[in-house]
């Protein structure tokens, strides 16, 4: 019971998890920029992501452009975007394939079937989780290392935004709860190599007897 339950709390952080992905992947606020103006009807924030740039003034109005352009965008958001997208894909499997391993549904057949399944579908959190978190971290230091730079003008400095801290939490989450999946099937398999079933041994005597037996029954 106790594993069950353990199942299903991992369960609900891979949902937070595959949730956090895929707003990460689709947020334009990776890289926020607020350049206020002498006068406060210019001030703009400007927000750049993985597939478009938005603009919203303090007038009210938001506008956002779309990077149409893959050879043109930079190694580390062309990096973001294919990391980001198999990051998704790989935890939608996972969720797929847990909730027919899982131990409070009525699916995937006998136990070990039930122990595989949620073991595949560990490792497949656990790849998403490094997916995810691989592309945020790089994105992060890009952030931070032209953030530092002097040879850069102030007003063409970003700061992290949110979406990469959603990145940060979403593989947290997913990383967690592929150990919770994968910890838990090998403490099932490893009590079964540990404890095997007790197969019952016969005497040379007994069997003899047996053997004599069965054979006067014949005569």
């Amino acid at each position: 019971m106790a594993s069950a339950s353990l199942q299903f709390f991992a369960f609900i952080l891979a949902l937070f998890g595959v949730f956090g992905d895929i707003a990460a992947t689709l947020l334009p606020h990776w890289k926020v920029n607020a350049d206020v103006g002498s006068n406060i009807i210019t001030a703009i924030t400007q927000m750049q992501g993985l597939w478009m740039d938005c603009t919203w003034y303090s007038t009210g109005m938001f506008s956002c452009t779309l990077k149409y352009s893959i050879l043109s965008l930079p190694v580390y958001i062309q990096a973001a975007r294919t990391t980001m997208v198999l990051s998704c894909i790989l935890s939608a499997f996972g969720i797929c394939i847990t909730t027919v391993g899982m131990k409070c549904t009525k699916l995937g057949g006998d136990t070990d079937s039930k122990n595989n399944a949620c073991f595949a579908g560990g490792i497949c959190f656990i790849l998403a989780g490094i997916f995810g978190l691989v592309p945020t971290c790089w994105y992060t230091r890009e952030i931070i290392s032209n953030f530092l730079d002097q040879t850069i003008p102030e007003s063409s400095k970003h700061e992290p935004g949110g979406a990469v801290y959603t990145g940060f939490i979403s593989a947290g989450f997913l990383l967690i709860a592929g150990v919770i999946f994968c910890s838990s099937c090998f403490k099932r398999q490893q009590g079964a190599w540990i404890y095997p079933p007790k197969q019952h041994h016969f005497s040379s005597t007994e069997q003899e007897s047996n053997a004599g037996y069965s054979l006067k029954d014949y005569v």
